[in-house]
């Protein structure tokens, strides 16, 4: 089954839509959709070639799609690769955008290096807050 045929039979009714305002944009959570919205271009259900990335707790999991198999064998479709997060950002980054410019979807790479990032960025741990300082009369009789 093509991909247009595919995306025309799932666009107007999924179980991955979210639809928060009436009027407003129509988000996606099916897994292989690296920026959540509910479109072709982006759809990890109607295309054949995906990139998934997702945290782990080893630290960030690509999962690609495999080319060459069968349409029911969808456990053994997909290859899976693992980014540990104290490998460093900026080669988390060129692994991420390697994995889709090697002709495997090079229009998501932008999307691919965001979503990384934003995963990164939620790993770390946040810095702890500065202690206040006292201010008015307590800082007076203090």
């Amino acid at each position: 089954m093509s991909t247009d045929l595919q995306w025309l039979l799932i666009r107007n009714y999924n179980s991955f839509m979210v639809k928060k305002v009436p009027e407003g944009p129509i988000f996606s959570k099916e897994p292989g959709n690296l920026v959540n919205l509910h479109s072709h271009k982006y759809s990890g259900l109607a295309n054949s070639k995906t990139i998934d990335i997702a945290d782990s707790p080893n630290g960030i999991a690509i999962t690609t799609r495999k080319k060459k198999t069968l349409s029911n064998a969808v456990a053994g479709a997909r290859a899976s690769h693992t980014i540990r997060a104290r490998s460093g950002p900026r080669r988390s980054f060129g692994i991420a955008a390697s994995y889709a410019k090697k002709g495997y979807r090079p229009d998501l790479r932008a999307a691919a290096v965001a979503r990384t990032s934003a995963l990164l960025s939620a790993q770390k741990e946040p810095k702890p807050l500065p202690p206040k300082k006292v201010r008015g009369r307590k800082a007076i009789t203090a």
